[in-house]
């Protein structure tokens, strides 16, 4: 890595309408061929300052000061529309954090990656082709042929990430700016894909901007790390010396939220499951053309699964495994084919009354599960409308009541969802789960959309109210370091089937599964440090 490929001085960003800057006076260098990370919370900055980098700002947001160098060919911030074309693309290019927004719904694939080539290159028909179909083999797409003429929707979240690296690696850009490019998928699937990311980027001297909230995941991968705050660069060094060295609280903030193994807990086995399910098979069906047959798909293969009171039993599984479904049959809103649950040791629908009102669920999209039109209070307020025995003002300070305990002040209740940031609207929603004070919750990747910090308060807060409460839950993730610290059992589950379930040190420390070892060497195991540092192990790795 010698000389500079991109050179970035005292850029500023401010909100057009009212001046209020968004990024303060950054600056920083990126050498060719090097990986760089840039890590903050939501709200930092982070994508902002990086989309500058080939002016593709929204139009609310304008640059207020600084420059941006590539190559030492000008400043690209007063580049003519022209001179950016030829830039974005051939020299620098961008996969972005959710790529069915990147990719056109109504266009193939094929003429998806075709287009960069036919606008940046003179390549004939016949070698385009040739070259899309070789790089799709190289991103691990199994029917190269086929793909052309398939649309983006046909395709899984991880897939549909190897597309849109491919995109943008067809024309071997000096520099990949990638925003949160694995945010979506599971462990497996996302170290898959910065691992094919990092190999075609060495192949072609490409070197990297990684934008992302997961600080392991940029530990794993980077040269360097630039840590941001508020629009400002408060530390930039070598990941080695951020990491076990950081020099600013903001940076020792962010490693001491990273999840680390809760303490054990002994749920007494004798216990009568407070949830039973039995053999539960599903079938999803679909007519495939007018006359043709209706196919079956199986999704979930005879499963059975126990939760005892008071107890955490998480279900873990890469995305397709069938783990949310399994959650969703439990809770009565996905039919099962075949098998029974029982609750409290009596058949489910023998009472469904009552189950519904001691059974909850926290979905992971808690702005999608709240309705916008109604106020926080309300909200909360609505979840205890069909419980006997509680009048107007009763159902109101409990609704109150429970706010504050998930860390809202009274004042939030006349809020609105939209007016909440993600970590308070899933406060809401557990707040909503809990103001029954029910026996069972079912928490569906409560904390996968939200930063490192927020998910550290969430859990936090998880764990002091299930303590509280002693209310048992079944905690669907594809974060295994969440699931470490949070769970008492961990159930493993791969194409509908569980494969391996114990003890959370059981499976964390001795697991059986080749899947399981390869779901658990996909997190990292984390060593603090008195510098307020930490020292990341990969698992089950030499």
């Amino acid at each position: 890595m010698t000389g500079t490929l991109l050179t970035v001085r005292d850029l500023s960003l401010e909100v057009s309408h009212n001046g209020r800057k968004v990024v303060d006076g950054i600056s920083f260098d990126i050498a060719p061929g090097e990986v760089v990370g840039i890590v903050g919370e939501s709200g930092s900055g982070k994508t902002l300052a990086t989309r500058s980098l080939i002016s593709l700002l929204p139009a609310a947001v304008k640059v207020s000061g600084g420059t941006v160098t590539y190559k030492g060919q000008g400043d690209v911030l007063s580049m003519s529309p022209e001179a950016l074309r030829r830039l974005r693309g051939p020299e620098i290019g961008v996969v972005f954090q959710e790529p069915m927004t990147s990719l056109n719904p109504s266009m193939t694939i094929g003429r998806q990656l075709e287009e960069g080539l036919a606008l940046h290159t003179e390549l004939s028909a016949e070698l385009r082709r040739g070259r899309i179909l070789s790089m799709l083999e190289r991103v691990g797409i199994g029917d190269p042929e086929g793909a052309l003429k398939a649309y983006p929707h046909e395709f899984s979240g991880g897939m549909r990430q190897r597309i849109m690296l491919a995109s943008v690696m067809l024309l071997k850009p000096a520099l990949l700016i990638a925003d949160e490019p694995t945010t979506a998928l599971d462990a497996v699937i996302q170290r898959d894909v910065m691992e094919l990311m990092l190999d075609l980027t060495q192949a072609e001297g490409t070197a990297v901007l990684l934008i992302s909230h997961d600080l392991p995941m940029v530990a794993r991968y980077t040269d360097r790390i630039i840590v941001m705050e508020k629009g400002t660069i408060v530390e930039q060094g070598t990941t080695k010396q951020i990491l076990e060295t950081p020099q600013v609280g903001y940076t020792k903030k962010l490693l001491s939220s990273l999840p680390v193994r809760g303490e054990r807990r002994e749920i007494d086995p004798s216990l009568t499951p407070i949830i039973l399910a039995r053999d539960i098979v599903v079938d999803y069906r679909s007519k495939k053309g007018l006359l043709k047959k209706t196919a079956v798909k199986r999704a979930l293969h005879g499963v059975s699964i126990e939760i005892r009171p008071g107890e955490v039993v998480a279900l873990v599984g890469g995305s397709g495994s069938g783990k949310t479904t399994l959650g969703r049959v439990i809770a009565g809103l996905v039919q099962a084919s075949e098998g029974q649950v029982l609750f409290e040791g009596r058949e489910r629908n023998a009472d469904f009354g009552h189950f519904r009102l001691n059974c909850q669920m926290v979905f992971q999209d808690p702005y999608s599960s709240l309705d916008p039109r109604m106020p926080i209070g309300e909200l909360v307020e609505e979840a205890l409308r069909l419980v006997p025995g509680l009048d107007r003002k009763t159902k109101q300070e409990r609704a109150l009541q429970v706010l504050q305990e998930v860390g809202l002040g009274l004042d939030f209740a006349d809020r609105y969802p939209h007016e909440l940031s993600g970590g308070q609207r899933q406060r809401v929603a557990i707040a909503r789960a809990l103001a029954r004070r029910p026996k069972f919750l079912i928490a569906d990747e409560p904390v996968s959309a939200l930063d490192v910090t927020v998910r550290a308060q969430v859990l936090d807060l998880f764990a002091d109210l299930q303590k509280r409460y002693g209310f048992a839950c079944l905690f669907v993730s594809h974060d295994l370091g969440v699931v470490e610290q949070v769970a008492d059992r961990v159930v493993v589950m791969q194409d509908g089937r569980i494969i391996e379930q114990g003890s959370r040190d059981a499976i964390f420390d001795n697991p059986q599964q080749p899947y399981t070892r390869k779901l658990l060497s996909a997190i990292p195991a984390l060593d603090l440090n008195e510098q307020g540092g930490v020292k990341l192990k990969w698992r089950l790795e030499a």
